[in-house]
């Protein structure tokens, strides 16, 4: 199981403090051996919900021939609790969940991206 939180370096590493690339190297590293991936993706709304940036989540996961599963979980606040029980800001403030329809939206735009990839279209 492999987290993938942004697709594009900068936006990643706005979010987490570090950039994408060991992630996507490791990703490549698991092709290489062949050993079956399951990616997971959390959309987050205005962070991650953009539908260019999931297409291209999308192409990039159909260079991955070992990829098994493909999880597209909506965003939660359920952390924000302990967050506040321990006097620690929560970083994405009052970021509302996600819908349920924006979660399916969201896959359908990375399955997309991921067909395009395979029939060799890259998105401009």
């Amino acid at each position: 199981m492999l987290y993938i939180k942004h697709i594009d370096p900068v936006e990643h590493k706005k979010l987490t403090g570090v950039d994408n690339s060991h992630i996507l190297a490791f990703a490549e590293h698991l092709r290489e051996l062949n050993i079956p991936v399951w990616i997971r993706h959390v959309v987050v709304p205005d962070i991650t919900d953009n539908d260019d940036e999931l297409f291209r989540l999308g192409e990039y996961l159909s260079t991955l021939t070992n990829l098994k599963a493909l999880d597209v979980l909506p965003y939660h606040d359920m952390a924000k609790s302990k967050y506040e029980n321990l006097g620690i800001e929560y970083p994405l403030g009052d970021t509302p969940a996600l819908t349920k329809e924006k979660a399916v939206h969201a896959r359908q735009v990375i399955i997309q991206g991921i067909k395009s990839g395979l029939k060799g279209e890259r998105h401009q």
